[in-house]
């Protein structure tokens, strides 16, 4: 299936696919049933040095372009991947296991990101301020920083790097990718409709590539400082390194880390609309996006009925080859992600959770070596004592706690070390006005009567505290791909100091 992609995609005769003589490799395998999908060629240090050179070297170039032109070269990107969209699905699909629709839902994202960077590309406003002094005009203005290194993960191996690439690249920027090695192929097409594109316009080596592993290229790629930015989704483990490195070296980093999402059930919440929401951010990728649901909160007049409704809905729950028709829920991204599965249930009995729904890895007929779980749902022992749920474990699980005041949701919901994405489901104002509020959710993302999972690309995406602190995606998010100058501009004939100085 994979060559039948590539050719769609126009990547059969890409260099990494067909590694020379000698060169390093490894291998892709789909979760789907545990086959080698492809072969492909792993960089060097040597390789690693013409990547980054090359980089800068095009920066150089890219920064001088007008923004409406580079613009029209994202919008390019944007219209290719659009042609593209269903081998592309197709090919995150069979690589990461998502279900088809996700997979074609996730290129989508590239392709709205795009248009959006399309018009930001006559949107990167500065300010005029007023002076002080006589005569001046005080303002700021927005440049490019330089080339911008990007490490994704691998449960969004296209969008989370079309965030950052489409937009950055608008900016005036070149991008260095550095993907999940457990989702390469996704990147090396990616990637190479970006930089083709951008070549038959003109500009060459705007978007760049380097795949391997963190001994070899990720130390070296994080502590370059011809990189200026790192922007870096994965675990908080592997942000606590990306931040000390790049820190130490006085760089920036833009950091998307891990979530323990809540989503509060308020007594008066509309079940119709928060159940189907519920399901989907806590089964969706196999629960492995970091906005997936992990912790339901739901008040104790309502909660024995949200339960038997979960329970009722996850019994209709397909769970297969994520390419088949119908299946709503695929495999784990491989057998260390089953095993952490396995331990996060068991050790939830040992501190006296009942599993109400679940908790059983699965063989699926015709893919006997995936890596396929149940979604589980797993209620808490009273007092909400429940320690592994603290924890965020990269799989279908749904820990369930009972509350009786709104504060008291809330401060459950802030309990965790990370603070990415929230959500309550009510229909008083006054309690979704509080969950808003800044004594509410401590979470980057926080929705009323939606659930944790499905942002949007108009708003900034990103969480607090181990989360990282970045901001990717919409809004003003761009600003962090650019440096920001403020001038002064003396039209007069004197020499005027501010805060009134005198210096004669």
């Amino acid at each position: 299936m994979f060559q039948q992609l590539a050719q769609q995609i126009g990547i059969s005769s890409d260099p990494r696919l067909s590694p020379k003589p000698g060169q390093p490799t490894a291998q892709s395998v789909s979760p789907i049933d545990g086959r080698v999908i492809a072969t492909y060629g792993l960089d060097t240090a040597e390789s690693y040095e013409r990547t980054i050179s090359a980089s800068v070297g095009a920066f150089k170039k890219w920064r001088a372009v007008p923004a409406p032109e580079r613009g029209l070269v994202v919008r390019a990107i944007g219209e290719e991947v659009r042609r593209l969209k269903e081998p592309l699905g197709k090919l995150v699909a069979l690589e990461v296991g998502k279900i088809l629709q996700e997979g074609l839902g996730e290129v989508q994202e590239t392709i709205d990101i795009a248009d959006f960077a399309v018009g930001l590309s006559r949107q990167c406003y500065g300010l005029t301020m007023p002076s002080e002094r006589a005569n001046h005009r005080l303002m700021e203005q927005w440049h490019p920083l330089g080339p911008i290194g990007v490490i994704s993960a691998f449960n969004f191996p296209n969008a989370v790097w079309a965030w950052n690439a489409m937009v950055a690249a608008t900016c005036g920027d070149t991008v260095v990718w550095k993907p999940s090695m457990l989702a390469p192929l996704t990147a090396i097409a990616s990637n190479a409709i970006a930089e083709r594109v951008a070549r038959a316009m003109g500009h060459e080596n705007v978007f760049t590539l380097l795949i391997g592993p963190d001994d070899v290229i990720g130390e070296r790629f994080i502590a370059d400082k011809r990189l200026p930015l790192i922007s870096a989704t994965g675990s908080c483990r592997m942000g606590k390194r990306v931040g000390q490195v790049v820190a130490d070296r006085l760089g920036r980093s833009l950091l998307e880390l891990g979530g323990n999402n809540a989503a509060i059930v308020h007594k008066d919440a509309d079940l119709k609309l928060a159940i189907p929401a519920i399901v989907f951010a806590a089964v969706g990728t196999a629960g492995q996006r970091c906005t997936t649901t992990r912790r339901l909160i739901a008040h104790a007049d309502v909660v024995e009925q949200v339960v038997e409704r979960l329970c009722g809905a996850y019994k209709t729950i397909r769970i297969g080859n994520p390419l088949a028709e119908g299946t709503l829920v695929g495999p784990l991204i491989n057998q260390k992600a089953v095993d952490g599965f396995l331990h996060a249930v068991a050790k939830a009995k040992e501190q006296g959770g009942t599993v109400v729904a679940g908790g059983q890895a699965v063989k699926v007929a015709g893919s006997e070596g995936g890596y396929y779980v149940q979604p589980t749902i797993i209620r808490a022992p009273a007092g909400n004592t429940l320690p592994i749920s603290m924890e965020e474990t990269f799989a279908p699980i749904l820990y369930v706690f009972t509350y009786k005041d709104v504060d008291e949701a809330i401060a459950m919901n802030n309990m965790v070390d990370q603070g990415l994405s929230s959500a309550c489901f009510t229909d008083s104002m006054q309690t979704a006005e509080k969950f808003l509020s800044f004594a509410g959710s401590d979470c980057g993302i926080a929705n009323v009567n939606a659930g944790t999972s499905g942002a949007e690309i108009g708003g900034a995406f990103g969480g607090e505290k181990e989360t990282g602190g970045g901001r990717e995606s919409g809004s003003d998010s761009w600003k962090v791909y650019m440096r920001r100058q403020t001038n002064a501009v003396n039209y007069g004939r004197e020499v005027r100091l501010a805060q009134g100085i005198r210096f004669d």
